[in-house]
């Protein structure tokens, strides 16, 4: 494990103290978990950009599906008679 300085705002130092002792844990704790937390949000927003970039590449490329088929599909789901999701036809 290595160790890193940050400088924060007396407010956030403050917030940061009180979550630590509200919950029995140290300083480093939290901040660790934060940054866990953040880091993992950040790798599924890149994630979600790369496949909407995929999809417009896709879309550009005439690869859709009509909104009857994908209304039709949504409608079914939970019937008996529940659908496959509709493929586009190139």
């Amino acid at each position: 494990m290595s160790v890193t300085t940050v400088r924060l705002q007396a407010e956030v130092e403050q917030h940061l103290e009180a979550i630590a002792s509200r919950l029995q844990r140290s300083k480093g704790w939290v901040i660790n978990q934060a940054l866990s937390e953040y880091i993992e949000k950040q790798q599924l927003v890149q994630e979600r950009w790369k496949q909407t970039l995929e999809a417009m590449e896709s879309a550009a490329q005439g690869k859709v599906v009509d909104a009857s088929e994908v209304h039709s599909w949504l409608n079914s789901w939970g019937a008996e008679n529940e659908q496959d999701a509709p493929r586009s036809g190139k």
